[in-house]
């Protein structure tokens, strides 16, 4: 397995992965509008932002790339608090439907961590729906703690 930044190669498979969760689509069926595309330009830009993958590792020698396994997002906020130390904010993670209970999220968000760390962050913090009890139990066995209670207000455009 290979856990790397993300390239725009990449788009179509972590948008499969992120629009079902419950199954595995085709990344080639995926459109990738205009908008994915500016998104996805300005993570690549933001020093503060990875859109990190973990892919298979192997490469076809007919010039296929490897399948993208999972994927998260990495966002580095700057604070006073944590003794002035950024935050890491983990979004959008996901692993493929047909490759799950092997471990896989549980690396992915090991080296999501590591990478964290590594970059000096005071901690690492996450929202989850609070729909998806199966991964508030994945999150709490990786040592995650819930220590507030979240708010979203959709805007509208």
């Amino acid at each position: 397995m290979t856990f790397r930044t993300a390239t725009r190669r990449d788009l179509p498979a972590v948008l499969a992965l992120l629009a079902d969760e419950d199954q595995v689509l085709d990344p080639a069926s995926i459109v990738v509008g205009e908008a994915h595309e500016r998104a996805f330009a300005a993570i690549e830009a933001d020093p503060r932002n990875e859109m990190l993958v973990l892919t298979d590792g192997a490469h076809a020698s007919d010039g296929a790339h490897e399948i993208v396994l999972g994927c998260l997002q990495l966002t580095y906020i700057p604070g006073l608090g944590q003794n002035g130390r950024e935050r890491a904010v983990v979004e959008a993670v996901r692993v493929r439907a047909d490759r799950r209970g092997a471990g896989l999220g549980a690396e992915l968000m090991r080296l999501a961590v590591e990478r964290a760390r590594e970059r000096g962050c005071g901690l690492v913090q996450l929202t989850s729906s609070k729909r998806r009890t199966a991964a508030h139990r994945f999150y709490e066995r990786l040592g995650f703690a819930r220590s507030h209670e979240g708010f979203k207000l959709q805007l509208k455009p």
